[in-house]
């Protein structure tokens, strides 16, 4: 971010590795990717095809974003460590701190979208999406330790920690199914 706070005197690099860090690697993302997966292993009981899943997963995925948003936005109007919010900056600042929430769910709702569209096999499409999210999941966790400067031993440990939650819903879908 600029002197100002403003994007605009960051290059286009900068800008980008910026909002990776702000929106992407944030709590929301975790929860996001851990939210879309129970769903998957949830909504995946008793379907013959992908496409429930899919609408179901996109849906919930829709509902927890907004509801993510506008409780922020509530919380955090007129309350700020260092200013007044207004609703609109309260709006913006809740926004752009659940980006990740919504941005988590784009890999493993497109594999889902894949098997949908019959681009690849159903169950190929369910057990793709529940690992695509260990992948981020593992992701998020080592981008987490490595920017906090940790040693690289840590970072491994972080990601394999945080991917933990995924495999635990793989663990769900195997035992339900």
């Amino acid at each position: 971010m600029g002197d100002d706070g403003s994007l605009r005197s960051k290059s286009g690099n900068e800008t980008a590795a910026f909002l990776v860090r702000s929106a992407f690697v944030t709590e929301e993302a975790v929860y996001g990717v851990i939210l879309v997966s129970g769903m998957i292993v949830v909504a995946s009981a008793g379907e013959a095809t992908v496409w429930p899943v899919f609408w179901k997963v996109f849906a919930t995925v829709i509902v927890f974003w907004a509801a993510h948003v506008y409780a922020g936005t509530v919380a955090r109007h007129g309350l700020d460590e260092h200013e007044d919010l207004g609703l609109r900056e309260a709006f913006i600042v809740s926004l752009r701190r659940s980006l990740g929430l919504l941005l988590s769910a784009f890999i493993p709702l497109l594999i889902l979208l894949l098997g949908a569209t019959r681009a690849i096999d159903d169950a190929y499409a369910l057990w793709a999406a529940l690992w695509a999210g260990v992948v981020v999941l593992a992701v998020l966790g080592f981008v987490a330790f490595r920017r906090r400067g940790s040693p690289w031993p840590m970072q491994i440990l972080g990601a394999l920690a945080t991917a933990a939650f995924g495999i635990v819903m793989i663990g769900l879908k195997a035992f339900i199914h």
